[in-house]
């Protein structure tokens, strides 16, 4: 039985009774005016952090979502799209599909807005999205793209880019791993199915969507989400996971390489109204600004003593100047 197998089956346990331990989501479920959530898809949200940031769902957009669960944040998603047809959910299992199906009737009850029309739910696989392409405003995928070994991670995040318009965004939520994940955790499937051991390092996860050719990355947030420890699985050290949350858009490439903002800050704080680097950034005195990691290691090769660069702080909400 290949890996992906042994997770089709895991997740079809999980969709015909549902697994509250399956996942620990480290975000609170958005609380939103009007916006019921069934206990049902409460219980069903296998996932690690949140895909649903309003900034991104302006204007009606079109939505992909991989990888139904319970439906709750293709629910959430409707909140903001409220059209036919205007989100899209797709997944490999049968039994997911029904049961987000059966958890949007009960929606539908607990929402006067919402309608099941609003959700389009299509058996596929994120190997070969079943959507047209340069169709969809916002791509997302919560806790699926981890289980994937490195070839299909790749080909998973091809379809997204293919199928996102031009400055589309793909939101994603995922376990990283700074620890080099034993070769027998690595090959374990179950371990893998559970989103455990396909872990990569936070530096490997953004080189997989750059090398596909995303130009600008945003880290939303990282926080702390597993402990892999001797005692309860094959391992002779203790391996700490994180949950990252990252925005990837598909801007073209710049000719110098990706934007990827990690939270990073500049400050000026010298002489005069303002700095400017001849290169499209302007530091207002004393105002801080968002910088991408390209940026904030071009201003610390300047050597200047009245700029204050801040460390990555993993949390980026937008406002940058690249």
């Amino acid at each position: 039985m290949s890996y992906l197998e042994t997770t089709k089956n895991v997740y079809k346990e999980a969709a015909l009774k549902p697994d509250v331990g399956l996942c620990c989501t480290t975000t609170p479920v958005w609380q939103l005016p009007g916006l019921s959530i069934p206990l049902k898809m409460q219980q069903m949200n296998y996932g690690c952090g949140s895909t649903v940031h309003p900034r991104d769902l302006v204007n009606e957009p079109n939505i992909l979502y991989v990888g139904v669960g319970g439906g709750m944040e293709l629910l959430q998603f409707a909140y903001f799209s409220r059209k036919k047809n205007g989100v899209i959910g797709v997944d490999v299992v049968d039994e997911m599909i029904e049961a987000s199906g059966e958890n949007f009737l009960q929606a539908e009850k607990e929402n006067p807005w919402f309608k099941s029309e609003f959700v389009t739910l299509k058996k596929g696989d994120a190997l070969n999205l079943p959507v047209e392409s340069k169709s969809i405003d916002v791509a997302a995928q919560n806790c699926l793209f981890n289980i994937f070994k490195t070839e299909d991670l790749k080909k998973a995040l091809t379809e997204m880019y293919r199928v996102l318009k031009p400055r589309g965004r793909l939101v994603l939520s995922d376990p990283i791993c700074e620890t080099n994940m034993p070769q027998n955790l690595m090959n374990d499937e179950r371990l893998r199915a559970l989103c455990l051991s396909g872990a990569l390092s936070l530096k490997e996860y953004i080189k997989m969507i750059t090398d596909v050719g995303f130009g600008t990355v945003e880290i939303r947030a990282k926080r702390p989400y597993r402990i892999l420890d001797p005692a309860h699985y094959d391992t002779n050290e203790l391996i700490y996971i994180e949950s990252v949350e990252v925005c990837a858009i598909k801007d073209p490439m710049p000719e110098d390489g990706p934007c990827v903002f990690t939270g990073k800050t500049a400050i000026f704080y010298g002489k005069g109204e303002f700095f400017d680097d001849g290169k499209g950034h302007t530091l207002l005195q004393n105002q801080p600004l968002a910088i991408c990691d390209k940026t904030a290691n071009a201003l610390k090769s300047l050597n200047r003593k009245d700029i204050f660069i801040s460390n990555s702080t993993w949390f980026y909400d937008g406002g940058g100047c690249c």
